[in-house]
């Protein structure tokens, strides 16, 4: 069972409502589960937007619940003076099948579904200048469900998952190295990201969510010197319905990369898992 929320990160309200419910499901694809019922939440400023576009708040969450094949039976609407849009979500998964944070191993690949950039996209679009192939792109990754991915790495041998939202690649990866008594080794030029999302990063435009993460995770992260400070950034960059990152055996990262890739994601193999050093994270060109 899992609980997400979250603001407007776009004008049209049908998708603030898709890519809210597809945020909100991703906890359970995390998991190795399939999303089976939930319960809306939608906080709504009565009085200063028209029902119409609650209505299509809430059409939004529908429309992406019913391609998850997860019935919306029930919620909560509160009036608010900024909108907000989430679920709460039961799912299921075999005992013996739980992806989690404590499952990795040294020596597993690990592959990211997604990606990066939303946090810096979002931000650029907030600001009304964000380049419009940025927009769409961050737009239809958001919206897209991590459901694909999740049944693709059901049918191998992943041991441990997490999704990527707002602490960030390395911010997730970082929570499960340490329940997992792992380091991990991060190859920065093959981890996927938006289009344009690194110009803006090199402008300085990054959200501050995205500082704080750099900063959360700095003291464990040892990177090449080839490495820029807005690579790193975008490594920490919040995410708004991120990928999942999923750790494997290597023999398999590449049938599953194949595999999304094919059906349209933007994966790729991003690292491997390494035995616990000093430094948590390795930040390698």
């Amino acid at each position: 069972m899992t609980v997400d929320v979250v603001t407007p990160m776009v004008d049209d309200a049908r998708l603030f409502g898709a890519i809210a419910a597809a945020n909100s499901l991703s906890d359970v694809y995390a998991m190795g589960g399939v999303p089976q019922v939930a319960l809306s939440f939608v906080g709504f400023p009565t009085g200063e937007l028209p029902l119409a576009t609650l209505s299509e708040v809430l059409a939004g969450m529908q429309e992406v619940c019913a391609e998850a094949g997860c019935a919306i039976v029930g919620g909560h609407t509160i009036i608010d003076n900024e909108p907000k849009a989430g679920l709460s979500v039961t799912g299921v998964v075999e005992e013996e099948r739980v992806w989690s944070h404590r499952g990795g191993q040294a020596g597993q690949a690990l592959v990211l579904t997604k990606a990066l950039g939303t946090g810096v996209a979002v931000a650029a679009m907030k600001r009304g200048d964000a380049p419009s192939e940025l927009a769409e792109a961050a737009q239809k990754s958001m919206r897209r469900l991590n459901r694909e991915a999740c049944e693709a790495g059901r049918k191998r041998s992943v041991t441990a998952a997490t999704d990527v939202t707002g602490f960030g690649l390395l911010g997730h990866l970082k929570n499960l190295c340490e329940a997992s008594h792992v380091s991990a080794e991060i190859n920065v030029g093959a981890v996927p990201l938006l289009p344009g999302a690194l110009a803006l990063a090199e402008l300085g435009q990054v959200p501050g969510g995205s500082k704080r993460n750099w900063s959360w995770v700095a003291p464990l992260v040892e990177a090449d010197a080839s490495v820029t400070e807005a690579e790193q950034l975008l490594l920490a960059d919040a995410q708004t319905s991120g990928g999942l990152l999923l750790a494997l055996p290597p023999e398999e990262a590449e049938s599953l990369v194949a595999e999304l890739v094919a059906s349209g994601h933007a994966a790729a193999l991003i690292g491997r898992l390494l035995p616990a050093q000093d430094k948590l994270l390795l930040l390698r060109r």
